[in-house]
């Protein structure tokens, strides 16, 4: 089975901003989040670097044959780093750059834009339309995470309806946890849009693994759009807190709730076609220990 992430973050240093207030790494995988400390990342990286080496290797460990990097404000802007990244593993890694409102943002060179809706000053997405037509001018698409519920889905809708060619993946599976989040699985009936299952573990994780509440709300997204416009993502390393990379995939792959073609699809058919990844030989798995 081809399996492909479809929401990631790396970087080499984490300096960035939440509610206007920093967020810095420190040591042993914790940062200073807006002026508490926490477990960012897993503690064996030790200096909080999060590398594209370190993605790579647990992607080879899981069988995971390609990934996206996103991005967050949480960690400041990452561009020059992810360039570098794709540079040493052009076919396994598809890069977003920044979107930071107000601020210039870069195209040539990344597969695609990143918008933490959510977060912007001006929630109006029609306000920024210009970042949407410059994606779809240059053929990139675009990785959103939106505020939760319906808040802009009306105004993210209008922009698919004037640009019906242009790829959006929206993030954080609708933020399924909070009121009204099928609003947003339903803009997955345009042809060009998709949703992504980045974060869904950290949506769920007061119930922990397997998540059969994540299972239900996968089955229930499938009924709205359909498992061809599905795609899961890890939101590695945040989640890598508590689990493995592999426990991020397989609850989905041990759930008897899909069939096989389903969970195909969703673990990575329908990501090697949206991010236009090229097949993959299959990576094999290492015996290990236990």
């Amino acid at each position: 089975m081809i399996i492909i992430d479809a929401h990631t973050h790396l970087w080499k240093k984490q300096e960035g901003v939440h509610q206007g207030k920093p967020v810095y790494a420190l040591e042993n995988g914790r940062s200073n989040f807006a002026g508490e400390v926490r477990q960012m990342m897993p503690p064996y990286m030790l200096d909080c670097s999060n590398t594209a080496e370190m993605l790579v290797s647990n992607m080879d460990y899981a069988c995971v044959n390609g990934a996206v990097i996103t991005q967050e404000v949480m960690d400041g802007n990452q561009d020059a780093y992810l360039r570098s990244a794709k540079e040493k593993y052009p076919d396994r890694l598809r890069i977003c750059s920044l979107y930071e409102e107000g601020k210039p943002y870069a195209l040539d060179g990344f597969d695609g834009i990143k918008l933490c809706a959510c977060k912007l000053e001006e929630q109006d997405l029609t306000k920024h339309i210009d970042v949407f037509k410059a994606a779809y001018e240059a053929d990139k698409f675009v990785s959103i995470d939106l505020a939760d519920g319906d808040i802009q889905t009306g105004s993210l809708r209008e922009i698919i309806e004037e640009l019906p060619d242009l790829r959006i993946a929206i993030g954080h599976f609708g933020m399924v946890t909070t009121p009204q989040w099928q609003e947003q699985i339903k803009l997955a009936r345009y042809r060009n849009v998709f949703v992504e299952s980045g974060g869904i573990t950290w949506l769920f994780n007061y119930e922990f693994y397997p998540y059969p509440s994540a299972i239900k709300a996968i089955y229930e997204a499938s009924e709205i759009c359909g498992f061809d416009k599905m795609m899961w993502g890890s939101d590695y390393p945040r989640t890598m807190v508590e689990i493995t990379y592999k426990m991020s995939y397989d609850f989905i792959t041990k759930s008897d709730e899909f069939d096989e073609g389903s969970k195909a699809k969703l673990l990575g058919r329908n990501a090697q076609r949206f991010y236009r990844f090229p097949e993959f030989d299959d990576i094999k798995p290492i015996k290990h220990m236990l």
